[in-house]
């Protein structure tokens, strides 16, 4: 990914477009054919490149010189009828398609290190938590299989951005064709496997690069939401999950005793990263008239950026998931901290079945949750104990209403509507 986003292959693709363009032009006789043999021994200079860069203060022009040399008189048959986006923004393209084969190849390395993790712990029970607080069990196999579902998404999401970036433009300096011929453009950007924007200003319009970056932006997001719940999870009060950590790893300069989730927080710091370069890229859709420059230079960062973080995120994340350390037996005690309360669900609709209004059953289990919290004993003892209740439930009954097995009744349904 950093190769495919120096500025030597920026260069090699640059070369990659003009020399596509001189074979169409030559096709169709509109320049010599001596051209194109020449500018397939072309090589790359950045050195000269950048000599140029510092004389004309155009990178374009400065590329344009330092190939020129190597061609000889045909060397006034380069370029020819182009703009500098013609170049930029179609190289771009490549570039950016090949950048999202690498992230969507690492996206399904983690979603299939994610659902090896859900298949795993599939009946792992555990307490689900809402507003931080403890609500009803779930697995985390089930807490996997949403990540997995969700990683899923993110792979149908940068396959349509990826589809939708694969246009150019050899439509000139205002997209009119007024010194170009269009049927170079179609023979040159099917040679290189793009198609032409129907309608081109001078560069290509922004809203493609800015689906592109929110997209990133989402599955940047995606990872945090992941490696926020791993951080939570691995909180000394929970202890249910932890990071890797290698044997000669260190914590901490000053607590030797410190396992930290250092990879998800790093992971959450660069979402935040990621996500400040989709407020760019939206940014450079209104453009004045047919272009301006206030997009070119900061997406010489954002593209590059988002695609570099974004890979690099995934690379560590799929480590974490990989590596990650599980806990169930703390997870059970984390359950039992509850006294059976997150039944109090199960006891009001039992009541209800029996015939009690549901607001009457409503406060009659909140009260007896309430105070199996405060006298720290399980609910089931508290509701044997309540002398309008024990009457209405057989042993058996109360048996099943708080049953750890009921709680796992219907993962296997969800799994079974997931296809891998």
């Amino acid at each position: 990914m950093s190769s495919l986003w120096s500025e030597q292959t920026k260069f090699e693709y640059w070369l990659l477009v003009e020399q596509s363009v001189a074979w169409a032009q030559a096709e169709l006789g509109i320049i010599p054919k001596s051209l194109y043999p020449k500018l397939k021994k072309a090589k790359i200079d950045i050195k000269a490149i950048s000599a140029y860069e510092e004389i004309v203060q155009h990178d374009v022009i400065a590329f344009l010189k330092s190939i020129e040399k190597s061609l000889g008189n045909d060397a006034k048959f380069l370029h020819f009828g182009l703009t500098s986006y013609d170049i930029v923004d179609t190289a771009l393209a490549l570039r950016c398609l090949i950048a999202c084969d690498y992230v969507i190849s690492s996206l399904k390395d983690l979603a299939q290190a994610t659902k090896q993790l859900a298949q795993k712990h599939k009946y792992t029970l555990m307490m689900g938590r809402t507003h931080g607080i403890h609500a009803q069990p779930i697995t985390f196999g089930l807490k996997c299989l949403s990540w997995y579902q969700e990683i899923i998404r993110n792979i149908l999401r940068l396959q349509v951005g990826q589809k939708n970036l694969g246009y150019g433009k050899i439509s000139g300096a205002v997209g009119a064709y007024t010194e170009i011929d269009p049927r170079v453009e179609v023979l040159a950007l099917k040679r290189l496997g793009l198609k032409p924007e129907p309608v081109s200003t001078q560069v290509v319009p922004r809203d493609r690069y800015a689906e592109l970056l929110n997209t990133l932006a989402i599955i940047a997001s995606s990872m945090e939401r992941i490696a926020t719940e791993i951080r939570n999870l691995q909180r000394s009060e929970i202890s249910e999950v932890s990071e890797p950590f290698k044997q000669e790893q260190q914590g901490s300069s000053a607590m030797p005793h410190k396992k930290n989730p250092i990879i998800c927080e790093r992971i959450c710091s660069l979402a935040r990263v990621v996500r400040s370069f989709a407020v760019v890229g939206l940014e450079n859709i209104p453009l004045w008239h047919e272009r301006d420059l206030t997009n070119s230079a900061n997406e010489r960062i954002i593209i590059p950026g988002a695609f570099n973080l974004i890979h690099y995120m995934l690379l560590k994340l799929n480590g974490v998931i990989s590596g990650l350390k599980v806990y169930p037996d703390k997870m059970k005690e984390n359950i039992d901290k509850s006294k059976e309360q997150f039944f109090s669900q199960s006891l009001m609709m039992a009541l209800v079945k029996k015939g009690l209004d549901r607001d009457k059953a409503y406060k009659i289990s909140q009260e007896l949750s309430f105070k199996a919290k405060e006298k720290n004993e399980y609910l089931s003892k508290i509701v044997l104990q309540n002398y309008q209740l024990k009457n209405l439930f057989k042993e058996k009954e109360l048996k099943e209403l708080f049953s750890w097995n009921r709680l796992k009744i219907n993962i296997d349904f969800i799994f079974k509507r997931i296809k891998y």
